[in-house]
């Protein structure tokens, strides 16, 4: 049968309805990059703005009777500002609708964040639902991620199918009993990779010293399973009936920022600049945010005699997301680098050795082998995506968005074969 790939990125959907025997007629990609790289796989020419081909010819979409989508994730991620369709890249449903209304194709195929259904009140999932409905689609849902079918990635997604012939042939209890247990991780880490990135000094440095503040913890302490705030380890600004942006210069100067840096004698711009960045807000802080302030600063006080030295040094460094650890791994031993590692926004993720975190669409968090010192390999991410054999942008960073922007191609096989019949 044949199928279109819109935003079609690396050709997730691609690989999995190409070995299931379909064929793609047309393909659509804006980045130009993976327009090239798009060629080079699969030989295709993607076409640019799915938008400016709907409105100005959407006859050079042929007819087909498979339509895929993996459209732009960013305006329904919990991660991202939340605007959904107010994001002109949440507009491009409604493209996927056009094209839908205008060649009627028997199948279709979308993929996106499980956060869409929940979006806005779930004011967008039922739009989405209702327009494909209002087109004659039988339509159904399931969220899924790698790791339910053996790979070691946990990247949940929402697998939005409809069908024109109804559904009773389908049912995704079918997919689910091909659900199987994790692989061991070590089988999609390459022994003797060609071409690799070993973490950088700084990095190796920062963990080193958050390594030895771990090493002063007496043995029998517990080790915190909240996110350590290090900018608290002596802080006494206000954060739980108030709030420093609150306060005047002269109340403020009572108080201690980052470190337990003084604010006395210092202007009010000095004064924010000395708390940390998620302080300087104009309004009371959440539940969650207070409990982790309160906790890193008990935990602080319960443990300086053992850790202040290396505290000090902590606190020198540059930014304020290296001053942040996220102990993942309760109980077990603690030498970090026997794990797998993220420099996160949020702090130094240190995650237990079973699956790696979902790939994202940035290179600032590729995820690190700790006990090789080095991030994964793009060929290992293209099999944690069940993408292996395909050619990736050179750049490291434009790889590494593309993949954390790909369709996992095994889960998409999966639907694929399960919801296509021939007629």
């Amino acid at each position: 049968m044949r199928f279109i790939d819109l935003f079609a990125g690396l050709g997730g959907f691609h690989k999995a309805l190409h070995e299931l025997g379909h064929e793609c007629v047309f393909a659509s990609e804006l980045d130009p990059t993976l327009q090239k790289t798009y060629y080079e796989n699969w030989g295709i020419e993607a076409k640019g703005d799915i938008k400016k081909i709907v409105k100005d010819d959407i006859n050079c979409v042929p007819p087909h009777d498979i339509l895929c989508a993996g459209f732009p994730c960013q305006p329904f991620s919990k991660a991202g500002k939340q605007l959904g369709r107010d994001d002109k890249r949440g507009t491009l449903f409604d493209e996927i609708v056009k094209i839908l209304r205008h060649h009627t194709p028997t199948y279709f195929i979308l993929e996106n964040v499980p956060f869409i259904k929940q979006h806005d009140n779930e004011e967008t999932w039922n739009y989405m639902h209702r327009e494909l409905t209002e087109l004659g689609y039988t339509v159904n849902q399931e969220i899924y991620s790698p790791q339910d079918f053996g790979i070691p990635q946990h990247r949940k997604r929402i697998f939005i199918i409809g069908s024109l012939v109804g559904l009773e042939h389908f049912s995704f209890d079918s997919i689910n009993e091909q659900k199987m247990k994790l692989v061991n991780i070590h089988q999609f880490i390459d022994e003797h990779p060609k071409h690799y990135k070993l973490l950088p000094k700084a990095n190796q440095d920062c963990i080193k010293l958050w390594q030895k503040f771990i090493d002063q913890i007496p043995k029998e302490t517990k080790l915190p399973s909240f996110p350590i705030w290090g900018m608290e380890f002596g802080a006494t600004y206000p954060f739980e009936k108030s709030y420093p942006l609150k306060l005047s210069v002269k109340d403020l100067a009572e108080y201690k920022g980052n470190f337990g840096c003084s604010l006395n004698g210092l202007t009010k711009q000095h004064q924010i600049e000395m708390l940390p960045s998620y302080a300087r807000i104009k309004k009371a802080f959440p539940d969650w945010k207070r409990s982790y302030i309160r906790q890193s600063r008990l935990f602080y006080e319960d443990n300086k005699q053992y850790v202040q030295d290396v505290v000090r040094k902590i606190a020198k460094l540059n930014s304020q997301s290296w001053q942040k650890l996220e102990w993942n791994v309760g109980e077990s031993n603690r030498r970090i680098t026997d794990y797998i590692l993220q420099f996160r926004a949020s702090g130094i993720r240190i995650k237990k050795v079973d699956f790696f975190p979902s790939l994202v669409c940035t290179s600032t968090q590729i995820p690190i082998i700790g006990w090789r010192n080095r991030y994964i390999t793009k060929n290992e991410a293209l099999k944690l995506q069940s993408l292996e054999g395909l050619k990736l942008p050179p750049n490291d960073n434009a790889a590494f968005k593309a993949l954390g922007n790909a369709v996992n191609s095994k889960i998409a096989k999966l639907i694929a074969e399960k919801l296509i019949i021939e007629p």
